[in-house]
């Protein structure tokens, strides 16, 4: 330390500098040694030596190949002091390089714990003796070469692969007879007659061509079986026929019972309504004769001197209606119950639509059945064209969702109305016959063009119900809809058909029933059916109930309010009776 200390510059203008530098650091000298009490002072000899300093210019050469090439990395270290090549930084800590990781692999995982290279052998060959040790209890050894046979190794019981000849689970199944069948060959396409092409059959195959009298007889029976079975028998419409009740078909002036009487002290032929209408009060006639219930009953066109009816004894009756009230003729002509009935313009011919499938066109006065319809679904309601130039037509709701338009004249179908989601229900003309409404199990209302089988309104409320009877007001300006919700809406039969909302009619119970309602003849009264048989009479203009009465024992179905008397109506029953009250 001491002879560094003493070295000198080399630089000969300097020597006063290093005078100055001596005497300095004697003086620190001094100074150190009164404050260093463990060491004393010692004087020494100042001596001048020379120190040489040898510098290699020439960089260390590393042998290119060895580990000392590569600078290894420490993983557990936050920063790297220098730029590291792409492989110093992928080199593994400790151990050699993996040989089978190619560059774009080596910073890959295919599992959690590292990366598994894939077998060398194909799934199959590894299902295959996996599945022969499992069942034989032996299998090749895979690192062993086994394309040549003396080259395989077996592992497991080598007596049970001695016996087998070493075969796998699928080389030891033994081929069965029908592995391989032979055809009858004849691809000749010249030979026109016995060409066979892909279609030959085996030739120990026994084909049989045609079945003998015993299988063929067995086949009928089966089919016939199974068509009874599948289909119900077709059953041959009821053979039609009338009754005649009275002696005096005619008077005696040579007309029928169809010409309205002129001695009854009312103008059946009058066009306008009576000036003011009546509540009725008593009971005034009752035609029995029905031995079921009643489901329909309908006047006579414009005169409403004879009364038309339809029950559940798949009977439909006329009565009178004036003098004696009797049951003038029973039309018998359907197998099961008739629902609905309609009588033309002049009232000279009806029809009448059954539960047994078929709709009936009768001759009024003599009872004759004119032609039946059918297309094998119950019609619900029928109702001819009011049109004078279109009576030869008439359209039926169905329970398949349709309305049918049939042509009397050749008894074939000219139209379908196809929209409804539920079986129709009613069919009422609105609009001078241009339109017409339907209800139906859907609980919507739609508007139809006539011949256009696409409804032109369509009105359905969540609010709304099933509405099964429908009657339009005399003044052709609204529907009076009975709905299943014990009430009586009102629609506009006018351009928008909309609900009148202010109208409702409530007070009776027709939930399920499809009770029929009628306006009276001056528009002044509602008048409906109950499902407890009692009749109901509202006020048009303010909806109170002014009236009702017990009508009938069971439900009163069918109400009507005669055209041309100011307060009489006329009630259906249940319990197969027709009520006439005034």
């Amino acid at each position: 330390m001491l002879a560094l200390r003493n070295y000198g510059s080399s630089d000969d203008n300097s020597e006063g500098e290093s005078d100055n530098e001596n005497a300095k650091s004697e003086v620190d000298r001094d100074h150190d040694a009164e404050n260093d009490t463990s060491i004393p002072f010692l004087p020494l000899k100042t001596q001048t030596t020379s120190v040489s300093l040898q510098i290699c210019s020439a960089p260390e050469v590393v042998p290119t190949g060895t580990e000392l090439c590569v600078r290894h990395i420490d993983s557990t270290v936050n920063e790297v002091t220098h730029n590291p090549k792409y492989d110093e930084l992928f080199a593994p800590d400790v151990g050699p390089e993996n040989p089978f990781k190619t560059q774009q692999q080596r910073a890959t995982k295919n599992m959690l714990s590292g990366y598994v290279e894939k077998a060398h052998i194909s799934e199959f060959q590894f299902e295959n003796q996996r599945r022969t040790f499992a069942s034989y209890g032996y299998a090749l050894d895979p690192t062993v070469d086994g394309s040549a046979e003396e080259g395989r190794t077996i592992i497991g019981a080598k007596e049970t692969a001695e016996e087998l000849g070493g075969k796998t689970v699928f080389e030891s199944t033994a081929l069965r007879a029908a592995d391989k069948r032979k055809r009858h060959r004849n691809d000749n396409p010249a030979d026109v007659e016995g060409f066979l092409g892909p279609w030959g059959g085996y030739v120990d195959e026994k084909r049989v061509i045609k079945p003998t009298d015993e299988e063929a007889a067995e086949l009928e029976e089966i089919l016939a079986k199974r068509n009874r079975r599948g289909k119900p028998m077709e059953e041959k419409p009821l053979e039609e026929k009338t009754v005649l009740h009275i002696k005096d078909s005619l008077d005696y002036q040579g007309r029928s019972f169809l010409h309205a009487p002129q001695d009854v002290g009312v103008n059946l032929r009058s066009e306008s309504p009576p000036d003011r209408c009546f509540l009725p009060k008593a009971q005034i006639h009752s035609w029995e004769g029905h031995t079921k219930g009643i489901s329909q009953i309908r006047w006579f066109p414009r005169t409403a001197h004879l009364l038309l009816s339809c029950g559940m004894d798949c009977r439909v009756k006329l009565w009178e209606v004036y003098k004696e009230r009797r049951c003038i003729r029973t039309y018998y002509g359907h197998r099961q119950a008739v629902r609905d009935i309609s009588f033309d313009n002049d009232g000279k011919r009806f029809l009448s639509a059954g539960y047994d499938r078929y709709v009936k066109l009768w001759d009024t006065e003599t009872g004759t059945c004119v032609s039946r319809f059918t297309n094998r679904k119950i019609p619900y309601c029928v109702k001819f064209n009011p049109d004078p130039d279109k009576q030869h037509l008439f359209v039926a709701g169905t329970s398949d969702k349709k309305i049918i338009c049939w042509d009397v004249r050749s008894g074939e179908i000219t139209q379908e109305y196809d929209r409804h989601l539920g079986a129709v229900n009613t069919i009422t003309f609105v609009d001078e016959n241009r339109r017409f409404v339907t209800t139906s199990d859907d609980k919507s209302l739609r508007v139809w063009e006539w011949d256009i089988p696409v409804d032109m309104k369509y009105i359905a409320d969540p609010s709304m119900h099933s509405m099964p009877a429908v009657t339009p007001s005399p003044n052709q300006k609204w529907l009076s809809c009975q709905s299943m919700d014990n009430k009586i809406v009102i629609f506009s039969a006018l351009n928008r058909f909309k609900m009148n909302r202010k109208k409702t009619f409530t007070g009776h119970m027709v939930a399920g029933y499809a009770c029929g309602l009628d306006f009276s003849p001056d528009m002044s009264y509602l008048v409906s059916g109950d499902a407890d048989g009692k009749c109901y009479i509202w006020d048009w203009k303010t909806t109170k109930l002014y009236k009702k009465w017990k009508a009938h024992d069971g439900v009163c179905i069918d109400v009507l309010w005669h055209p041309h008397e100011p307060s009489r109506l006329a009630t259906a029953g249940w319990d197969g009776k027709i009520k006439y009250w005034d």
